[in-house]
């Protein structure tokens, strides 16, 4: 399998970590949709991250199509989706929260860093803005309930994408989110990135 994209998007990112987690092997072309767009091109025409290219050729779309499939046909006990009941549900709950926060994240930095000021929509950024906190607000509750993850001992989905998303809220717009006001994400954050699956997967 080939993931194309580069790791500074939260949904590369995520895909890279959970596929070094099931223990799925992969190639990981860091491919920029920006400076590299035609190379992208030709590889997925809709130029979409992240992109995987499986063994088959087939191209899947989406980080959790993708992690879908990739949880299809690993193992049992590297699974990071719980099977069924309350601990599914539970996790399928604080993924879309993180999935949240990382969408409106990046929407807010593209609107400051690729939209001219002048034609800044300040209605269309304070909404993206307060989605995202109130985002972050969520899951800052939720991280002061793992001990140390949120299903036990083991990272699952929901860990990683919640650590994930708060790293790279940290590294493109950390002035919105004080650190005082987030101390379960800190620390949440503090563990995560200290995993080798994490320091593997750097955001560029």
């Amino acid at each position: 399998m080939q993931l194309i994209g580069m790791l500074d998007s939260p949904f590369v990112r995520r895909v890279a970590i959970s596929l070094k987690l099931m223990g799925l092997p992969f190639e990981h072309r860091s491919i920029s949709v920006f400076r590299q767009y035609d190379e992208f091109r030709r590889i997925n025409p809709m130029v979409k991250v992240p992109t995987l290219v499986c063994d088959d050729g087939e191209v899947l779309m989406d980080s959790s199509l993708i992690l879908d499939y990739a949880e299809s046909f690993a193992a049992p006990g590297k699974r990071l989706m719980p099977e069924g009941g309350k601990a599914r549900l539970n996790a399928l709950r604080h993924v879309g929260i993180a999935l949240v926060a990382c969408e409106k994240t990046v929407q807010r930095f593209y609107e400051l860093k690729l939209r001219p000021v002048e034609k800044q929509h300040a209605p269309w950024l304070e909404r993206v803005t307060q989605q995202m906190r109130a985002a972050f607000d969520e899951l800052e509750k939720i991280a002061g309930s793992a001990q140390p993850w949120l299903q036990g001992e083991r990272m699952m989905q929901d860990d990683l994408s919640i650590a994930v998303a708060w790293r790279f809220a940290m590294f493109v717009t950390p002035d919105v989110l004080p650190l005082n006001e987030f101390p379960a994400l800190v620390e949440f954050s503090r563990r995560a990135e200290a995993l080798q699956e994490f320091i593997s997967c750097p955001l560029e």
